[in-house]
């Protein structure tokens, strides 16, 4: 195939997306929904996603529509109405910003610590465009990563994405990010993050890992990359004009020793039923790379427990490893998209149960919560008691790592915040204070955060 043959990749926005053949397929509700929830959430997809996921005869119950396009029931309906009304009839741009601002702070922007307790301190300085949770982790977000080949309307990095730039991670060279780990030799592993790093070139990817691989960094072991790019755009590792480059680039990690790790990010079977999807992974993990394969648990998109297994089976069968299925977080439109806790478990033992051993190094359901990684092991009968048996798969204090312990079954609780302790006790055992070797940088305590009760809306 020629260099002018080959895929283009063809973003379409709010403002592009009446030039795709498909907006016709959409009736004129469902359009107005995506100009007006558009204003408060981001909204990108591409042609890719939009010829080869979507099935356009199920709309608009199709997994991938609803993992792509907004909906109204994305916002109450009074702010909707509210919003359509200064959007589409009064045009009113001022009034419009204001409410879209209103309604975002309102979504939990940055949940989990992520602005007030995960960003490490130099000098008493914050240092721009990394986050350091636990020890044995830095997140990197470079500038030039901070877009994607389409958005997931559940994304909990929304903010990044929407120009609210008092709530924006972002880092234009990586001289902080090289100077913090040298000093930090308790650090392992580099995600590089964003948004989606595989947008970028493979040229601006060198600069930021080609320096990981220098003198000082020795314990570094292992580098990593959060991408959506394996599902929305797999043409990154097969056929884009600079794919052979950024394979190189694995494999140049991978001779130096350090392992190179792909998490990929997939939400549903169907995307890694396309022949180019499989030939991404096959690319990437025959360049000594690792795949990884994770994603949240939504309600309307991937709720089929006979999905997941057909999606972790496929990616064993290709070489990748099945790694976590995660509770959606507690930010954004969590209302259209939580499930409860108790539905989620059971989604992940019927899955698990469909699958061999090798696809069973899976995790979940796992909350990614202010304390740490939370993971549902089971639902059990204790002492006469309903309980949710639970542990930290990692936490801000290493030593909670692994300890059992258990909180009331709720059957309508869809986040960790909204979980009672069990057997008469007033407190977690983490949550009496005191730090451990897990804590962030710069941060003095963990305190304990209130309890928030959300309406599990049907």
């Amino acid at each position: 195939m020629t260099a002018d043959a080959l895929p283009k990749f063809k973003p379409y926005t709010r403002q592009t997306i009446r030039q795709a053949p498909q907006w016709e397929l959409l009736t004129p509700e469902q359009q107005e929904a995506v100009q007006v929830i558009s204003h408060v959430l981001p909204f990108r997809t591409n042609q890719y996603v939009l010829e080869q996921l979507i099935d356009w005869d199920n709309i608009p119950d199709d997994p991938i529509y609803r993992l792509v396009f907004p909906h109204r029931d994305m916002l109450p309906a009074h702010e909707y109405w509210q919003l359509r009304d200064l959007v589409l009839v009064k045009q009113d741009d001022a009034a419009a910003q204001q409410l879209v601002r209103q309604i975002r702070l309102r979504m939990n922007p940055h949940p989990a610590g992520q602005m007030t307790h995960n960003v490490p301190r130099v000098n008493d300085a914050p240092l721009r465009g990394l986050q350091h949770k636990y020890k044995e982790t830095v997140l990197f977000f470079p500038s030039a990563g901070q877009t994607c080949h389409a958005y997931c309307t559940f994304c909990f990095r929304w903010p990044q994405f929407v120009g609210m730039d008092d709530m924006k991670f972002d880092a234009r060279e990586t001289t902080q990010l090289v100077e913090y780990l040298k000093t930090h030799k308790d650090v392992t592993d580099v995600l590089i993050t964003g948004g989606d790093p595989m947008i970028m070139n493979t040229r601006s990817m060198e600069e930021i890992i080609t320096p990981l691989l220098g003198p000082g960094l020795e314990h570094i072991q292992n580098i990593r990359v959060g991408t959506k790019s394996v599902s929305y755009w797999p043409q990154r590792y097969v056929s884009d004009r600079d794919a052979d480059d950024l394979l190189r680039l694995f494999e140049r990690v991978v001779a130096s020793g350090k392992n190179m790790a792909i998490m990929g990010h997939y939400s549903h079977a169907v995307e890694l039923r396309q022949e180019v999807a499989q030939q991404a992974v096959k690319r990437i993990v025959g360049t000594g790379a690792t795949l990884r394969m994770q994603g949240p648990l939504i309600r309307h998109i991937n709720e089929d427990p006979a999905s997941w297994a057909e999606l972790w089976r496929t990616g064993v069968r290709l070489g990748a490893i099945p790694y976590y299925m995660f509770v959606e977080r507690d930010t954004g439109p969590r209302e259209y998209f939580q499930l409860p806790l108790a539905r989620a478990h059971e989604v992940f033992q019927q899955a698990y149960q469909m699958v061999s051993g090798l696809a069973r190094t899976v995790r979940g359901p796992s909350m990614s919560a202010f304390p740490g990684k939370v993971v549902i092991d089971g639902v059990a009968q204790v002492g006469g008691e309903k309980v949710f048996a639970l542990q930290f798969l990692q936490a801000r204090n290493a030593d909670w790592v692994r300890k059992p312990f258990y909180a009331k079954y709720d059957p309508t609780a869809t986040w960790f915040d909204q979980l009672r302790p069990a057997f008469g006790r007033d407190k977690f055992f983490f949550e009496e204070g005191g730090q451990g070797p897990g804590h962030v940088p710069g941060a003095a305590t963990v305190p304990v955060l209130p309890r928030r009760v959300i309406p599990l809306v049907a």
